[in-house]
C-alpha cells in the first residue's frame, strides 16, 4: 500500500490557533475561521491506518470530505476543482504526518506521480465541458454546411498571400472528388463527444481517469450515478484495488460503496471514531429496514 498511516495534530490545535492569533495582531488577534480545528479533536481521531480500500463514512458535516482534503493536500495529490479552505487549513495540514507502506523488497513506497483526488465537482465540470464542446461543434457544423457549397461550386479562391491560405485549403478539401459533404463537415467542424445520461457520462469520466498503480481519493463518487451504474463503479474500484496496484480512499455514505470487499471503514458519526463493518452502519440499516418493510411487494 502506498499510504499506510496518517496522523492528525489534534493535541496541538490550541497551540496552532494561538500562534495564528499572534500572527494576526497579538494575543487578541482575530481569526476569521477556525476550520478544520475542532472537527477531529471532538471525535478523538488521532490517526488513520489504511488498507487497499479505506472508507470514511458519515452524514453531511461529519468531516469525511475535510479528512480526504487534508490527506490529498498533505500528499500533494493532483486536484482539479477548488475545495473549502481557511487561513488555518494549510497550517493544520503541515502539522499532519503520514507514513508510506513497504513494497515486497522492504523499501518504502513513494506516492505515485499522477495520483489524484476526484470530487463530484470534477465530474460535474467534465459533464459541463462535454456539453459545451458539443454545442461549439454543433455551431461549427452549421457553419461548415453553409460554407461547403460556396467552396465547392463557387469562384476559385486566389492565393494572394498567407491570409488566403486557410480559405484556399478548405476549398481544395471541398472540391476533392473522394470527399463527401458529410466527410468535409466532419473534418472541418470536429466530432461531437458521445453523450449519454448524466450517470453514463460520470461513469465514462471515472473509467477514463482511473489508471493502474495509483492512489486515488474519491469524494462521494456515488453522486450522479443511478444504482446500476454505481455498482459498475464499485466493481471497477474493487478490481483495480485487487489486480491493478491501486489504493483507494473514499468518502461516502452509499451502501454500495461501503460494501466494497475488504474495505476498512471509519465511522465518523461515532465518538470516538470507530472501525465498523458496512452492515453495522446506520445508512445500511435504514435501507435494509425500508426494503424489509416493503418486502411483500417484491
Amino acid at each position: 500500500m502506498y499510504l499506510d498511516n496518517f496522523k492528525l495534530p489534534i493535541d496541538r490545535e490550541d497551540k496552532l490557533i494561538r500562534e495564528r492569533m499572534i500572527h494576526n495582531g497579538g494575543p487578541h488577534g482575530y481569526i476569521d475561521n477556525l476550520y478544520p480545528c475542532g472537527i477531529f479533536s471532538e471525535k478523538r481521531l488521532r490517526e488513520i491506518n489504511f488498507d487497499r480500500i479505506t472508507v470514511f463514512y458519515g452524514e453531511n458535516g461529519s468531516g469525511k470530505s475535510t479528512l480526504l482534503n487534508l490527506i490529498a493536500h498533505k500528499l500533494g495529490l493532483h486536484r482539479a476543482a477548488p475545495f473549502n479552505s481557511s487561513e488555518l487549513f494549510d497550517i493544520y495540514a503541515r502539522e499532519c504526518s503520514y507514513s508510506a507502506g513497504y513494497d515486497d523488497n522492504g523499501d518504502r513506497y513513494q506516492i505515485p506521480a499522477g495520483s489524484s483526488i476526484i470530487t463530484s465537482d470534477d465530474v460535474f465540470d467534465y459533464m459541463l465541458a462535454v456539453r459545451t464542446n458539443n454545442q461549439d461543434i454543433a455551431e461549427n457544423i452549421e457553419e461548415a454546411r453553409e460554407e461547403w457549397a460556396g467552396l465547392k461550386f463557387g469562384r476559385t479562391v486566389k492565393f494572394g498571400g498567407m491570409e488566403d491560405y486557410e480559405k484556399n485549403r478548405l476549398q481544395v478539401l471541398a472540391r476533392r472528388k473522394s470527399l463527401t459533404r458529410r466527410q468535409f463537415i466532419k473534418k472541418t467542424a470536429g466530432e461531437e463527444i458521445k453523450l449519454g445520461s448524466n450517470g453514463e457520462t460520470a461513469l465514462t469520466y471515472f473509467d477514463s481517469r482511473l489508471k493502474n498503480d495509483m492512489l486515488y481519493c474519491l469524494d462521494e463518487p456515488e453522486n450522479s450515478l443511478a444504482p446500476r451504474l454505481a455498482l459498475e463503479l464499485v466493481e471497477i474500484i474493487g478490481k483495480m484495488a485487487r489486480y491493478c496496484g491501486c489504493q483507494f480512499i473514499l468518502a461516502t455514505h452509499s451502501p454500495f460503496f461501503l460494501s466494497l470487499p475488504g474495505a476498512r471503514i471509519y465511522d465518523l458519526d461515532e465518538t470516538p471514531v470507530d472501525i465498523k463493518n458496512w452492515w453495522e452502519l446506520e445508512n445500511a440499516k435504514i435501507y435494509f429496514e425500508f426494503f424489509w418493510k416493503h418486502r411483500n411487494l417484491f
